[in-house]
């Protein structure tokens, strides 16, 4: 099996088949790396995805519960949104922490940055930070976000994650990283 970090794909053609403010999805035909005729559909996201996982004085996180369209599904998750082109990440932290939890942070720490959530189909990128000296003001969620703010230990929402309670990319990501981080 030959292996190599030079793209072994030749692209063909390519045809936008679908374009919003948030996602555009293009068909592209293309020849695969052993030489076959084929297609590909890659779906670009206009944000990045940003997530943080807010620790206060005393251990405990908050996690925001929300149905997903998407899944059919009501999901614990920990607060995240998009990040607008231009826009620093860590601004974006801030502002959904705010937006979803009314908490606002002293301190952020990055705890994965640039990760791939799903690079088989899609560009999507995300940064997730750790939100630390943290205080109180008042949620003011989009109106797409019908949320629940859940306060409880990190250590159960670590476990939440490991009996597949939390199934969220970004949020099983974040929370197990910050596990290896205390242990």
């Amino acid at each position: 099996m030959k292996s190599s970090q030079n793209n072994p794909w030749i692209t063909h053609r390519t045809e936008v088949k679908y374009d919003n403010p948030w996602i555009r999805v293009t068909h592209c035909d293309v020849t695969n790396p052993a030489g076959g005729e084929g297609i590909y559909g890659v779906v670009h996201f206009k944000n990045q995805a940003v997530g943080v996982i807010p620790v206060d004085d005393e251990g405990f996180t908050y996690l925001v519960g929300q149905y997903r369209y998407t899944l059919g599904s009501y999901e614990w998750e920990i607060p995240a949104g998009g990040c607008p082109e231009g826009e620093n990440p860590e601004n974006t932290a801030r502002r959904e922490l705010a937006e979803e939890t009314g908490l606002v942070a002293d301190s952020l720490q990055p705890l994965i940055s640039n990760m791939a959530l799903s690079n088989s189909v899609t560009d999507e990128r995300a940064f997730i930070y750790l939100a630390e000296n943290l205080k109180h003001g008042e949620a003011s969620p989009e109106e797409t976000e019908d949320l629940t703010i859940k306060r409880l230990p990190v250590a159960d929402a670590i476990q939440m994650v490991l009996n597949g309670t939390i199934t969220d990319s970004m949020s099983v990501a974040g929370l197990l990283r910050l596990a290896m981080m205390v242990k």
